[in-house]
């Protein structure tokens, strides 16, 4: 992070952490904050000619805050410490990733939901009960629901499942381990006993789920399976070129994407991906909300790239 941008984000904590702790010595502040005394009185002189936007008229329009004989009490604010507002492009992004979330099933949905409603009549959107997404189908969030818990639960699991291969479906007795996400799908990654070994489930595959009276009993060197990387070993699939945000580091463990060199100064991360269709790599990167960006070089259609844009300002247009 550059030296300007790390000093403003001190700066903006040291309000609310004072207000909390109204009186507390110079000493104290500064080990809770891991910086030495005398840089923390220089940050707390600066904030002297910080106030309320567009003013600076008075001196009452500044943060006052005193430190005399080594205790730190906050006078004035500035209110600095009041929540920030999300602007029209932050509530686009976290609504375009809460409704891309809520089509995986790797998360407790209601909540998502309730976070959708909340950021959309935030930002003053009409239309915020339509946002959050309504599972249609009552059964499978039971069944979603049941293999969560299995999951937090560390409980063995029965379910029957649908295996495509073979068109047929079987009725098992799993393990769960854990549930990951991977190019748009959920899956139980499980110990199957009637295989002896790591399997994933699909969760749109499993027809039925209902937790046993007994603990899972995967054996503890069980590796944790990935789904096939057919899609990234398959050189007939076209790639795209991408960068990859500090912040979105996470997709690296959930995505099929593959690191290319060392990351930027600025925390950038070069990777590529192997994509089956332009409709999917389309959702994927308007589900990072800008924090996974298809590079120059690309390797992505003009079609993809254009439709990207396009919803991308249409998003923004609902929301301005």
């Amino acid at each position: 992070m550059p030296a300007q941008s790390e000093q403003l984000t001190r700066l903006l904590t040291l309000i609310p952490y004072f207000l909390a702790r109204q009186g507390i010595t110079l000493e104290q502040a500064a080990e809770d904050l891991n910086v030495d005394e005398d840089k923390l009185v220089k940050d707390l002189d600066q904030l002297f000619v910080c106030g309320l936007p567009g003013k600076y008229q008075y001196p009452d329009d500044l943060i006052d805050i005193s430190y005399s004989e080594g205790h730190v009490q906050v006078n004035f604010s500035a209110g600095i410490d009041r929540p920030l507002q999300l602007t029209s492009t932050e509530a686009t992004v976290l609504l375009t990733a809460l409704r891309a979330l809520t089509q995986t099933h790797a998360t407790a949905p209601d909540a998502v939901e309730r976070a959708i409603a909340k950021i959309a009549a935030a930002v003053g959107a009409e239309s915020a009960p339509a946002v959050a997404a309504d599972d249609a189908d009552p059964v499978r969030k039971e069944i979603y629901e049941t293999i969560r818990r299995a999951v937090h639960e560390a409980r063995a699991l029965s379910i029957r499942y649908y295996t495509a291969s073979r068109d047929s479906i079987s009725d098992r007795v799993v393990d769960p381990v854990t549930v990951q996400v991977t190019d748009g799908s959920t899956y139980l990654s499980a110990w199957c006993r009637s295989s002896a070994g790591m399997r994933l489930f699909r969760f749109d595959r499993i027809d039925a789920a209902h937790i046993l009276d007994e603990p899972a009993q995967s054996p503890p060197d069980a590796a944790i399976e990935r789904p096939s990387p057919i899609m990234s070993e398959n050189a007939d699939l076209p790639s795209v070129e991408l960068d990859v945000d500090a912040s979105a580091r996470w997709a690296f463990e959930y995505y099929l994407l593959e690191q290319q060199g060392p990351a930027r100064d600025d925390g950038v991360q070069p990777a590529t991906l192997r994509y089956g269709s332009d409709e999917w790599l389309t959702r994927f990167i308007l589900g990072f909300g800008g924090q996974i960006r298809i590079t120059g070089s690309g390797g992505a259609s003009d079609q993809v790239i254009d439709q990207v844009t396009r919803e991308a300002t249409a998003a923004r247009a609902r929301y301005n």
